[in-house]
C-alpha cells in the first residue's frame, strides 16, 4: 500500500439528522492528523441513500482507485446489516457490490458483530472483489475507532493480510482479543 493511504467511511445512520457525525468526526480527524490517511465520510440511512454513495464514489470520484478502505460502521446484528431497519444479509451486500470493491480492504466497526463462516467470507470476497473484510465477533461497551485507526495505519505499511494481524495482536493483542478482531482474505 501507498504511504499516503485514502479511506472512505460510509456510516448508516438512523436518520439524516442523525448525531453520529459527532461520534465519528474526531476519529477521522485524528486518522489523517496522526495516521496520514486521507479519508472522506459519508452518511446514509436508506438503501438509496448507500447505493447512491457507491454509484458517486465508483463513477463521479476519479481518485476511487486510490481508496484502500472502505470502512463500514453499520449497526447489525447475526452477521445481517442493517439499513433502514432492514436487515441485508452478507451475500446481498456482496451482490450489490457485485465487482465493485476490487482490491479494496473492506473493514466493519463493532457496531456490527462480525462472526463470518468461511464460506460466507469467501463468497463475499469474490462477488465484490474485494482483498479482505475485517471486523469484530465480541459486542464491546466502546466504539472500536480505539483499535481501528491503528489497524488502518497498519494497513497502509504492510500488503500481507498475516503482516498486518501479527502486527495488530503485537501491539495491540489484549484489546483486539477481547474485541474478537478477524480478517478473512
Amino acid at each position: 500500500m501507498s504511504n499516503n493511504s485514502k479511506l472512505f467511511c460510509l456510516d448508516g445512520v438512523s436518520d439524516k439528522n442523525s448525531e453520529t457525525l459527532n461520534v465519528m468526526l474526531p476519529s477521522l480527524e485524528k486518522l489523517a492528523l496522526e495516521y496520514h490517511i486521507t479519508n472522506v465520510y459519508q452518511t446514509c440511512y436508506s438503501i438509496e441513500g448507500l447505493e447512491e454513495s457507491l454509484s458517486t464514489l465508483l463513477y463521479e470520484d476519479r481518485n476511487f482507485r486510490d481508496y484502500e478502505i472502505i470502512y463500514f460502521v453499520f449497526q447489525g446484528r447475526d452477521n445481517n446489516i442493517i439499513i433502514d431497519n432492514y436487515l441485508y444479509s452478507f451475500e446481498e451486500i456482496a451482490e450489490f457490490f457485485e465487482g465493485k470493491l476490487t482490491n479494496k480492504r473492506i473493514h466493519f466497526a463493532n457496531t456490527l458483530q462480525l462472526d463470518l463462516d468461511s464460506e460466507t467470507a469467501q463468497y463475499f470476497l469474490d462477488v465484490t472483489g474485494a482483498i479482505s473484510i475485517s471486523g469484530y465477533r465480541n459486542p464491546a461497551p466502546i466504539l472500536s475507532t480505539i483499535i481501528d485507526n491503528p489497524f488502518f495505519s497498519l494497513c497502509q505499511e504492510y500488503d500481507d493480510a498475516t503482516d498486518i494481524v501479527e502486527e495488530l495482536f503485537e501491539k495491540y493483542g489484549a484489546l483486539a482479543k477481547g474485541m474478537g478482531f478477524v480478517l478473512y482474505c
